[in-house]
């Protein structure tokens, strides 16, 4: 059968925003602190991606101009939530709502347009092909011919790795979140470490946000579609390790990938498809919630 490996190599390019707020993300949460805000900072890294290389026609100034806003709007959430103390679940859903609503204000003021805004002569994302996977069967399908964007999200996996396993810094933050007021009795401010991790969420979220829109050459109003709120899903079903948001983003994107090729291959209701990828999020969480209660009562 054919059909599995264009599956494949589509799912590789929509697990990619997923990996990377969820990268994001686990640093808040190993810091103590759960961002349920990764929702706003992928749309607002999504609309300012994407309207920063249309007005300066540079691709990479563009994208660095979006992870900076979204690093702004990460940092007044961690201001408010970390140094004022208000409670991190309404001050996360208070700038998801804000930035849906704050886009289609932008929209309509830039553009006079509420709904999709389709840029014209917008660069193209580059894509680039491996020769030595481009050869492995199968594999080479699946890895090679990809935007940038897709190789630079597995480098930044690795150096995730890196920092919170061979770092003073990420056993400082995993310290954050296991035992704060021991850090504390060190010297060391739990809270620094809690800034700097909404900091890096907004820098992943802001890249990935940015690929969502680049690689459309357009932008949709609420484009993330929820993959803030999977990208949390990810977090807690990859063990919070980063190794496991990649197998896991991989596996939500390859539900996605499949909604979208029986779109067009299977006889069944449009909505019912659209549905899939949500309906396999609630399915999972279930049942990871089933087997964390399991587990615990083994080992208690």
């Amino acid at each position: 059968m054919a059909y599995p490996i264009p599956i494949l190599h589509s799912a590789v390019n929509i697990m990619t925003p997923l990996l990377l707020a969820s990268m994001g993300g686990l640093f808040t949460e190993l810091s103590g602190m759960l961002n349920i805000a990764l929702e706003g900072l992928l749309l607002m890294g999504a609309f300012c991606g994407v309207v920063f290389t249309y007005y300066t026609g540079s691709m990479v100034l563009g994208v660095l101009l979006g992870i900076l806003c979204t690093m702004l709007l990460s940092a007044v959430l961690a201001t408010v939530t970390v140094n004022l103390k208000s409670n991190v679940f309404i001050t996360g859903l208070a700038v998801n709502l804000l930035v849906s609503g704050l886009t289609v204000v932008l929209c309509f003021e830039l553009f006079a347009n509420k709904g999709v805004v389709v840029f014209d002569g917008m660069p193209a994302l580059p894509v680039l092909d491996i020769p030595v996977l481009a050869n492995i069967p199968v594999i080479g399908d699946m890895l090679s011919g990809h935007p940038a964007f897709i190789y630079l999200s597995w480098l930044l996996l690795a150096v995730c790795h890196g920092v919170l396993y061979k770092t003073p810094f990420g056993f400082r933050l995993r310290a954050t979140g296991l035992h704060p007021t021991a850090l504390a009795s060190l010297g060391i401010d739990p809270n620094r470490y809690r800034f700097i991790a909404f900091l890096i969420s907004g820098f992943t979220c802001g890249l990935g946000g940015a690929m969502l829109t680049l690689n459309l050459g357009a932008f949709v109003p609420n484009i993330t579609a929820g993959k803030g709120w999977i990208a949390l899903v990810v977090i807690f079903l990859g063990n919070k390790k980063p190794l496991g948001l990649l197998v896991a983003a991989l596996v939500f994107a390859l539900a996605d990938a499949f909604s979208n090729y029986a779109q067009g291959a299977l006889n069944i209701p449009a909505d019912f498809i659209l549905a899939l990828p949500y309906v396999f999020t609630l399915l999972v969480m279930i049942g990871f919630s089933i087997y964390a209660k399991k587990k615990d009562s083994i080992q208690s």
